[in-house]
């Protein structure tokens, strides 16, 4: 009964010493994950990670999965980490513009037979891509976030291989911050 009693209030005091410094933003939370509501449009998911490092940036990560081949042909998968500077008068919200990287599968290059219809497609390429973008987030007092975003990559060592050279990042998401 001791050992309980003292682990109870070893525990309350850890929550007293962490409750004291909040500094009562409401606003002020340092993680966050979306779920990207345009991604389903073509055939893929696309789930999200953002670690708030003070008012004005963060790092975060997004990865990207095809799961319908019939509406995107191109892409498979994308994981792709991102800093992020904000401009918004409230923590980590409003205009922002971001620099990302990409490692990226993508199938490879077609091979078109005579008649220019057929074609066969070489193996998947990987690679990697560095790329710049900017966006919007909103987020409530309870931590709903509502963003959108636009970014746009190069393609850096294996573009030759496919019939790409560019990747582009897009989304309008919801997500919670915690």
């Amino acid at each position: 009964m001791k050992k309980n009693f003292s682990l109870l209030i070893i525990l309350f005091a850890f929550y007293s010493v962490n409750a004291q410094s909040e500094t009562g933003d409401p606003y002020q939370k340092n993680n966050e994950i979306k779920l990207n509501l345009l991604a389903p449009l073509s055939g893929s998911v696309e789930v999200g990670f953002e670690r708030h490092l003070n008012k004005h940036s963060s790092l975060g990560v997004s990865t990207f999965i095809v799961y319908d081949k019939t509406k995107n042909e191109d892409m498979n998968y994308n994981i792709s980490p991102y800093y992020r500077y904000y401009f918004g008068k409230k923590y980590a919200s409003g205009f922002f513009v971001e620099g990302f990287g990409m490692f990226t599968s993508i199938d490879g290059k077609k091979i078109y037979a005579p008649d220019n219809v057929t074609f066969t497609e070489n193996k998947d390429v990987y690679d990697l891509a560095l790329g710049a973008g900017l966006g919007w987030k909103l987020i409530t007092k309870k931590g709903f976030v509502v963003e959108a975003n636009l970014g746009y990559g190069k393609l850096m060592f294996n573009a030759d291989k496919t019939d790409h050279d560019v990747v582009a990042k897009y989304g309008l998401s919801i997500g919670y911050r915690f």
